[in-house]
């Protein structure tokens, strides 16, 4: 019988089983944020254990990093992690380096997540790089803790599915619209105990940024991984990053895209197909990624809900300040994001330019673009994107998680209703009160010119 992908990296891995029935995964690069970093080396010097592979493991500031380019504002994570690297001779990034960034970000354009290696980080959206074919896990502190010490993770081994995403992508729809439908079709439940393998036209014609935003989102409907086949266009995002990319790496990743992909006759625990045909710009309206409709629908009715769907819709619909079957075109915003690991590389900000180009942000909205790195930012600037953002009034800010977990206290204000490009829309994730409907970066501009929930495409063409 075939193997599948994720077979193929992890039995290349797998270098031990425990007495409890884990087996214990290799860890090729295990990359560490200022949110945990603190708590995971102090309690390894507790432990009086020593990090295993230094020259794996990389600590990033980017949760607490304060984007808004105050040099002064340094959070105390962001000290303890720098102290910390320094004690155990880590490598460390800080928010002042060329390489800053995000951590899910940074992984790929650096060359530490590469296709057929694996990569942990302890934060859940660590699947994203498995849109290039790096199987990557996200992991707590106390796995943290065991990883630096062992360079080992100790994982039960999920169990797989495989999705095909059928059809042709209209026009104006994009990975996150995909992502967000996804969500919504299989709930956010559906991937707990499997690692998801991605496949399909819709995956075949998808830019690799693109794949990155899927797979960041997989988190969101349970799944603990993913992958997506490498290919020519794997290779191609790989050459395109010119100077920051040695030719060992390349070659690296030429080589490894023609071999990674699940065989013809490999099986899988599950199998799910979804036609993304007529899939439209996708904008959530209540507290989780599943709450999400198309643009130009309404919020569902309660009718035919089980129990617990109508407790968590009516709390949502509370929460948010809905109604069922209302329309969330035109109501009023107050805030715009554009950042976070699962939009804000440099085609999510190109997205939203061609939107805000020759427009100005509406009078009742604050309007604020994070690069997901400085590297990013760098050739934004280089675009012009800078000058079409901050000319349209939006706040051009360096690079870091920013808004999306409001980790550095940039948040929104009480009440505010925010559309952002980031992965959750959770009670107060983004400030107390403060009411978040997840959209893609094409759909988020607009609703930043416009001051109102619209659709990009009836906004270019008004």
């Amino acid at each position: 019988m075939g193997r599948t992908l994720f077979d193929k990296i992890w039995n290349a891995h797998c270098v031990g089983l425990r007495e409890d029935g884990r087996e214990l995964l290799y860890i090729d690069r295990h990359i560490v944020h200022d949110l945990h970093a603190p708590h995971a080396f102090k309690e390894l010097g507790r432990q009086e254990r020593e990090v295993r592979r230094k020259d794996l493991t990389l600590v990033v500031q980017d949760h607490t990093v304060s984007t808004r380019g105050d040099a002064a504002s340094v959070s105390e994570n962001m000290s303890a992690s720098q102290e910390a690297c320094r004690q155990h001779k880590v490598s460390f990034i800080d928010h002042r380096s060329p390489q800053h960034g995000i951590s899910h970000i940074i992984s790929v354009e650096q060359g530490w997540a590469l296709p057929g290696k694996t990569l942990a980080c302890p934060d859940s959206h660590a699947s994203t790089v498995g849109a290039l074919g790096c199987l990557a896990f996200g992991c707590g502190t106390t796995e943290l803790v065991h990883i630096l010490a062992t360079q080992t993770m100790a994982l039960s081994k999920p169990q797989q599915m495989r999705i095909h995403l059928t059809g042709q992508l209209q026009s104006g729809v994009n990975a996150k619209d995909v992502a967000l439908h996804l969500i919504r079709t299989v709930g956010i439940t559906a991937g707990r105990g499997y690692a998801v393998e991605y496949a399909g036209p819709v995956i075949r014609d998808m830019d690799l940024e693109g794949r990155m935003t899927l797979c960041n989102m997989t988190i969101e409907w349970g799944g603990r991984t993913c992958l997506i086949a490498p290919d020519a266009k794997t290779v191609a995002w790989y050459q395109n990053q010119g100077s920051d990319m040695s030719a060992q790496t390349l070659t690296f990743v030429s080589e490894q895209s023609g071999q990674l992909y699940s065989d013809a006759d490999a099986k899988f625990d599950a199998e799910l197909i979804v036609d993304c045909a007529s899939v439209q710009p996708q904008i959530t309206w209540g507290t989780d990624p599943s709450q999400t409709i198309g643009i130009d629908e309404v919020i569902p009715l309660t009718n035919g809900a089980s129990a617990d769907q109508l407790a968590r819709q009516t709390q949502a619909l509370e929460y948010m300040g809905l109604q069922a079957g209302q329309s969330l075109k035109g109501l009023a915003v107050q805030r715009v994001f554009i950042g976070s690991c699962t939009n804000a590389r440099l085609s999510d900000l190109r997205e939203a330019a061609r939107v805000v180009q020759h427009r100005r942000v509406a009078k009742n909205v604050v309007g604020l673009v994070v690069p997901g790195s400085t590297q990013i930012k760098v050739q934004a600037e280089a675009e012009g994107l800078d000058q079409i953002f901050m000319q349209a009034g939006f706040q051009w800010h360096s690079s870091g998680c920013s808004m999306c977990a409001g980790a550095n206290g940039e948040v929104g204000e009480f009440g505010e209703r925010c559309v952002a490009t980031s992965n959750r829309n959770f009670e107060n994730r983004q400030g107390r009160g403060v009411r978040t409907h997840l959209a893609s970066p094409a759909t988020a501009a607009a609703c930043a010119i416009a001051g109102y929930i619209v659709d990009a495409a009836d906004l270019i063409s008004s």
